[in-house]
Parts: C-alpha cells; sequence; structure tokens
C-alpha cells in the first residue's frame, strides 16, 4: 500500500439474494454476475478516488443473513463502515435490515458509518418497499439511504463514495491516528 491511501473496510450485510455479491462485483469489476453461487464470505477491493484522497476499500460481501443469525462479531472489529442491502421486491429483506442493524447497534453502538441500499430498482414493477418506507428506515438508523440497480449499474459507485464519505464526517475529518495520543 503505498503512502497518502487510506484503508477502510466495508462490511456488505443482508438477506440472501438481495445482490450484495452483485453491488460488489459491479462496483469492483464493472459487470452484472447474473448467477452467483450463495457467497460464503469475500473480499473485494478497490483504490478509490474522493474528494482528491485515495482509498483502498476492502469490501467483506458476507454471507446472507436472516433475522435469526447471530451478528458475526469479526464484522464489529476493524470494520469502517456497513452497507446494508435489502430488495425492493422483498418486505422480508427490508425487515432483515432492521433486524441487523438492531444487532450491530447492540455490538457497536453509537455512530457508524451506515448506508442503507434499496437494491433492484430494476424491478420496479414488482416494487414491495417503497422509496419512503427505505428513507424512514434509514432516517431511524441515522443512515444514508441509496436505491440501486447492479444490474443496471445505477448508483453503485454512490453506495461506496457515501459510505467513505460518512466514515470521514464521523471522524470529523480527523484521520484516526494511534500515534497523535498522548499520555498525560
Amino acid at each position: 500500500m503505498s503512502a497518502g491511501v487510506k484503508q477502510r473496510k466495508v462490511a456488505i450485510m443482508g438477506y440472501r439474494s438481495v445482490g450484495k455479491s452483485s453491488l460488489a462485483i459491479q462496483f469492483v469489476q464493472g459487470q452484472f454476475v447474473d448467477y452467483y453461487e450463495p457467497t460464503i464470505e469475500n473480499t473485494f477491493n478497490k483504490t478509490v478516488n474522493i474528494k482528491g484522497t485515495q482509498y483502498e476499500l476492502l469490501l467483506v460481501d458476507t454471507a446472507g443473513q436472516d433475522e435469526y443469525s447471530m451478528f458475526p462479531a469479526e464484522y464489529s472489529v476493524d470494520v469502517n463502515g456497513y452497507v446494508l442491502v435489502y430488495s425492493i421486491d422483498s418486505v422480508h429483506s427490508f425487515e432483515v435490515c432492521k433486524s441487523i442493524h438492531e444487532k450491530l447497534m447492540d455490538l457497536v453502538g453509537g455512530s457508524v458509518p451506515i448506508i442503507l441500499v434499496g437494491n433492484k430498482t430494476d424491478l420496479h414493477v414488482d416494487r414491495r418497499v417503497t422509496q419512503a418506507q427505505g428513507k424512514a428506515l434509514a432516517e431511524e438508523m441515522k443512515a444514508v439511504f441509496i436505491e440501486t440497480s447492479a444490474k443496471e449499474n445505477q448508483n453503485v459507485e454512490d453506495i461506496f463514495k457515501l459510505v467513505v464519505t460518512q466514515m470521514e464526517s464521523l471522524n470529523g475529518g480527523q484521520e484516526v491516528d494511534k500515534k497523535n495520543c498522548q499520555i498525560m
């Protein structure tokens, strides 16, 4: 990793088949994978330039969660931001995002960068979750809301730009650097 590149780890979470892997692959490789083996866990990385700063993003594409899954503790450590994904044609996947968020808050508490993503906008004829519902839930979560289509590559890059922007604003723009700690 070259100097000046900030490394950030982002966990992509949500119910199975909502398009977590499709979003990650579309972002990193610029292609839509129609069929994808259910993920156990994958890590993708891509370096992006956001407001003149280079970020190496490590995207942890997690296995699908459901409302009964324990929140995997490893996703509460060293993760800088979370992307919670539901599919706009599935109320259940929307409900699962609520449950993941509750478990996440129990583990990490406080202000964590979270982007709530309503994916599969290309399925608008089958829409079951309205944009208003998505916005309301995001507000409740203190998250940023965006709707996307991995298939049509709509707003995909924006998800990751938003999560980085949110990380920086929650840090107060301060680079978290252990070397600057002082013991009085």
